[in-house]
């Protein structure tokens, strides 16, 4: 079995079970768990600067870094974004006016 037969492997797993998981998990957790997905996102911005700013990288894996830069980025600011509507969503209307 070839590395990339095991990589995709890997993946379609990967993304089976995460959808499992995302699509039973209560609506009170939905915050929390958007919270660990940033932080996975920040997790692949670090990776994806550190292979572009590799020294012998070549020039598709320079321009492929700087897109999961760009898109990675974008998900953690939304990603932010959409939890702290969420959070305030839940809170108190009087404590809003203070």
């Amino acid at each position: 079995m070839s590395s990339y037969e095991v990589a995709l492997w890997v993946f379609m797993l990967a993304a089976f079970l995460g959808f499992e998981l995302i699509r039973r998990v209560s609506p009170l957790l939905h915050t929390p768990l958007m919270s660990l997905t940033n932080a996975i996102s920040a997790i692949a911005v670090v990776g994806a600067i550190l292979i572009t700013g590799s020294k012998d990288a070549s020039m598709l894996t320079r321009v492929l870094g700087f897109t999961a830069v760009v898109l990675s980025t974008i998900n953690v600011v939304s990603g932010y974004l959409i939890t702290d509507r969420m959070l305030k969503m839940f809170k108190k209307r009087g404590a809003e006016k203070k």
